[in-house]
């Protein structure tokens, strides 16, 4: 596979993650995808452990966006690979449970078998995580 056609199923999938449109997100995932949160951040629900398979890793999805609110979900860079696409973004969200902001850089790596993702690790700012949850001192808190 071409790495410019990694960087364009890659970007669909992150238009179609942003659009909510799981559908269209199902259709990238390889049979036996592997989507994991690092580390595991110790209150996050959906960053327990691995998510195996297209049916369990929506299912984190949804927990996701069951639970926060995006207020701002942007890639900033794709650093394109043989079979890989490393994505460098940031984010802001709410956590609808206790309103509080969360202000997180992440790194995003992708990993594409057949034109499809097969394995997704994320690497995320976990203090500024557990503190929207866990009653810490968030970004909102500071300002």
């Amino acid at each position: 596979m071409s790495e410019p056609t990694n960087l364009i199923i890659v970007q669909r999938a992150f238009k179609a993650f942003a659009d909510g449109d799981f559908a269209a997100l199902e259709k990238l995932l390889t049979d036996d995808v592997e989507w994991t949160y690092h580390p595991t951040h110790s209150g996050i629900p959906w960053a327990q452990h691995s998510w195996h398979g297209p049916d369990r890793v929506l299912q984190s999805l949804k927990m996701i966006t069951d639970l926060v609110e995006f207020l701002e979900f942007q890639p900033d860079e794709f650093i394109v690979g043989n079979d890989s696409v490393a994505v460098l973004g940031h984010e802001r969200c709410r956590v609808k449970a206790s309103g509080r902001i969360v202000e997180a850089k992440w790194v995003q790596i992708l990993t594409l078998r057949n034109e499809k993702i097969s394995r997704y690790r994320e690497y995320s700012d976990t203090a500024a995580w557990d503190n929207g949850y866990s009653g810490g001192t968030a970004i909102s808190d500071r300002q």
